[in-house]
């Protein structure tokens, strides 16, 4: 609790100080005290006499928040309490867009069901938590298309199951069956498999969570989602791709 007051001590300081920000003061203050980051963007906050300072890091895109003079450096995310929104999330999510066209989509499984009519991307680990429980959410969504870029980083000991889910005569059966079910691949790891190349691809995205979801509109999302929050997201991808 002490953290979240200083925090909020920190945001009613800021609000008192002047609505212009020193870039050249910014920029040099923050890539001094954060190592390897390199500023390119300060820009206004949603928070008054706070700004948002994008970084470009080793490990890809960060925000964090500072006042108009640098003298606070604020890491850490912005909550709207009236929406529930995690604004700094939306943001991140902004920057972190890619084209989903550019995905090499042959080295993931494909599974189908219903039309295909929705088109999801996801890096996964069969044996990550949190890709099993958003794939119970997964389980219950119709007329979807998902492709599914194994990426074996919780236990990367068992990434020869990964290899021998890609030899299975039924990928997408024998995915659903280790990510979801637990039964591990009864075909053996013996032909040429993308897993190294997703892995290279993961990394080169600044991938560092699974499930990571992308969605026809370049969108990526860190971790599952309701059953329903995934309906309607597939839904709004679905209709802005055909108002192309």
């Amino acid at each position: 609790m002490a953290s979240v007051r200083l925090f909020f001590t920190l945001l009613a300081c800021l609000a008192a100080l002047p609505a212009f920000a020193d870039e050249a003061q910014i920029r040099k203050v923050i890539e001094a005290k954060l190592g390897d980051a390199r500023v390119e963007s300060v820009q206004p906050s949603p928070v008054k006499g706070l700004f948002e300072v994008r970084l470009r890091t080793h490990e890809g895109p960060q925000i964090v928040y500072t006042d108009a003079q640098a003298n606070n450096i604020i890491v850490g995310s912005i909550y709207d309490t009236k929406t529930n929104r995690n604004l700094t999330e939306e943001q991140m999510n902004k920057l972190l867009v890619i084209k989903f066209d550019s995905l090499p989509l042959q080295d993931a499984v494909k599974i189908t069901r219903g039309s295909g009519r929705r088109v999801l991307a996801m890096f996964a680990d069969p044996h990550c938590p949190a890709c099993e429980k958003f794939e119970r959410e997964l389980a219950r969504v119709d007329d979807v298309t998902i492709y599914v870029f194994m990426y074996p980083v919780i236990h990367p000991e068992l990434a020869e199951q990964s290899r021998a889910i890609w030899c299975s005569p039924d990928r997408a059966k024998a995915w659903v069956d280790l990510a979801l079910h637990g039964r591990e691949p009864v075909a053996q790891a013996s032909c040429s498999t993308p897993i190294e190349r997703n892995l290279a691809l993961g990394a080169q995205l600044g991938i560092n969570a699974t499930p990571t979801l992308f969605f026809t509109n370049g969108e990526r999302v860190r971790g599952g989602l309701t059953t329903a929050v995934l309906e309607k997201t597939l839904d709004d991808t679905a209709r802005e791709a055909k108002a192309k």
